[in-house]
């Protein structure tokens, strides 16, 4: 039988690596950044088209290359970042594998222009699909200048699987910006279809920070500063009032590289255990530096997961920093069983200075003078009967013998009048009255013919905001609350770009906008369904659902923000209601197209009927 194991070509092994290290345009970003990081580079240029799909630039100052490295950096396996295997354990750059240009060569057209500072000329290098299509000598500054276009042109699968240009600039600026704020001191600038998004100057860490996410983010950062002989803790921590639903803003960085990690994240919530509201997710910029050979990188191909050597003590030294910066900047309640609070002075009396007494004294005052008690007034409880307001009263109620009452004409039976007999009076009818009762503050119960009913308070709200609102966007223009101050809500780049796009479909569902800015919206009327202190949350966690993208037709985009209000805004479970309103619910529920799911496809409501009862009751 013949062999059938063989090897397979370089440009296949190539593509088949592509598929670990280049998932997205994202990827791409963050291994040409990181390059340039690793170059040196004190200025880095990042530009963009069509969220990635058509060019992926990076332009730096850095180092260059010579020939031969400009040649042989699109091998496997070849990089500059290490010589040994023991080098794994004490690495200082971002790179290490030496894949990612060769991965990004083989499914892309690669041009590359690369220059030493030293050298008069430099190397124009072009390449399509792992094939060097041309390498000539050229004028250039000094650096490098990667331009990746036409990404997966070669893998037409993979490429139809890339979400819209909304999902991956999105991803692309997520990558952005885990690499800039790893770097402060470098100069990082960002275009996108000729727009300029990002434009940091170097910086101190709180002003890249301010940078980036921009708005009233300088007021919410506590400082967090924890120097130990196993780890070294530099960065801030957001206000518990600043907190949101979405898990946007929690960076974590070990020796300048951003990294995941639920155990590290579960030690911050710790920190903040008790001064935040249930299901709220605090913001923080965490900076660890910590012995490379503490630490193992190479154990994803993203290298955004590290394995340290004790995980214990490096959660328990993280969580008291943060509870520390808290009680340090009193942002945490701090009880102190030792004062006396009758001894604070109060607030209003904290400026004021201390007036002079003043001492009156009475000449006259003779102290073994007799004094005559004052006589003391009697009062009665007795009331005297008012006078009669007519005189026509005094004869209520009397009648005369010769003056018959008259009988009221309705009383009056004629011939033609049908005569209808019954068995029962009408007052012994009994008036059955319709209630609804109210379990464990999440259960609505209403007596049916059958047996009853038992409502989801919730879900069977969210039934009938979600109707509401898709009614509003898809029918008719909502009516919209006019607000005596307009409200001024901050946002990140990112953010804005999404409410800018949705910004016609929420002024349907009743906001209004006045002005819109680069960090942040003016909104002046808001629907009437909705609080002046709901509006944050609204728009919050309408940013959080739509992480994913924008849906493309404009039905899928109203379904979608009419979820996600409806969720936001629907009574919650826990929340007491009175009678009035169950009796609002169950009624509403009734009156919507689908009662019996809610807009997440969960059961609204269930019944039970008199027989289930006796059966549960039978011997």
């Amino acid at each position: 039988m013949s062999s059938i194991i063989q090897l397979l070509p370089d440009h296949v092994a190539n593509q088949i690596a592509a598929g670990e290290v280049v998932q997205r345009p994202a990827s791409v970003v963050k291994e040409l950044l990181e390059n340039a990081v690793d170059a040196k580079a004190t200025d880095i240029k990042l530009i963009i088209k069509d969220a990635g799909k058509s060019l992926v630039q990076v332009i730096d100052n850095g180092v260059g290359m010579s020939v031969t490295d400009a040649r042989l950096c699109f091998e496997r396996h070849a990089t500059s970042k290490i010589r040994l295997a023991e080098d794994l354990f004490s690495l200082n750059t971002k790179g290490f594998r030496g894949e990612a240009l060769a991965s990004i060569a083989a499914i892309a057209h690669v041009e590359m222009k690369t220059k030493q500072d030293q050298e008069e000329l430099g190397t124009h290098i072009i390449i399509e699909g792992s094939k060097f299509v041309s390498q000539e000598v050229a004028v250039l500054p000094k650096g490098t200048s990667f331009a990746v276009k036409n990404l997966f042109f070669n893998i037409p699968a993979r490429r139809n699987f890339l979400k819209s240009d909304t999902v991956e600039f999105r991803h692309i600026v997520d990558e952005f910006q885990r690499v800039v704020m790893a770097h402060p001191k470098i100069h990082f600038t960002f275009y996108h279809n000729g727009n300029e998004m990002f434009n940091l100057p170097p910086a101190t860490l709180r002003q890249r920070i301010v940078g980036i996410f921009a708005g009233k983010t300088n007021e919410k950062l506590v400082p967090v500063n924890e120097e130990t002989e196993i780890v070294s803790i530099q960065g801030f921590v957001s206000k518990p009032e600043f907190a949101k639903k979405s898990r946007g803003e929690q960076f974590f960085f070990v020796n300048d590289r951003f990294i995941k990690s639920g155990y590290l994240h579960h030690a911050v919530l710790a920190a903040f255990d008790g001064i935040l509201k249930d299901g709220l997710q605090p913001s923080y910029f965490l900076y660890l530096t910590v012995e490379p050979n503490t630490i193992d990188i190479n154990i994803h191909p993203t290298k955004t997961e590290i394995k340290f050597d004790d995980e214990h003590a490096l959660y328990a030294i993280l969580r008291a920093s943060v509870k520390h910066s808290l009680g340090q900047f009193n942002v945490a309640p701090v009880l102190d069983f030792e004062r006396d609070a009758n001894l604070d002075t109060p607030y209003h009396y904290k400026d004021l200075e201390g007036a002079v007494p003043t001492i009156e004294v009475n000449g006259n005052f003779n102290p073994f003078a007799a004094s005559s008690p004052t006589p003391q007034k009697s009062y009665s409880s007795y009331k005297k009967p008012e006078a009669s307001t007519s005189w026509e009263s005094l004869y209520v109620g009397l009648k005369q013998d010769f003056e018959p009452e008259p009988e009221p004409f309705s009383s009056r039976a004629f011939e033609t009048e049908a005569i209808s007999s019954s068995l029962f009076s009408e007052n012994e009818v009994e008036q059955t009255v319709q209630k609804t009762y109210q379990i464990h503050k999440k259960y609505i119960v209403s007596p049916i013919k059958s047996g009853m009913l038992i409502v989801d308070q919730q879900r069977a709200h969210q039934r009938i905001l979600y109707e509401q609102f898709l009614t509003n966007m898809t029918m008719h223009q909502a009516a919209s609350q006019q607000l005596l101050f307009p409200l001024n809500l901050f946002f990140s780049t990112d953010e804005m770009v999404l409410i800018t796009e949705l910004q016609s479909t929420l002024q349907a569902t009743g906001f209004v906008f006045d002005t819109s800015a680069t960090d942040h919206v003016v909104i002046s009327g808001i629907p009437v369904t909705i609080t002046e202190s709901e509006v944050a949350l609204v728009i919050e966690q309408l940013l959080a659902d739509l992480q994913d993208g924008i849906p493309e037709n404009s039905f899928s985009q109203s379904d979608t923000i009419a979820k996600s209000m409806a969720k936001s805004l629907a009574v919650k479970t826990g929340t007491f209601l009175a009678e009035k309103e169950q009796e609002n619910v169950v009624n509403g529920l009734f009156a919507c197209k689908e009662p019996n799911v809610s807009p997440f496809n969960k059961p609204t409501f269930i019944t039970m009927r008199v027989e289930d009862l006796d059966k549960k009751f039978a011997v």
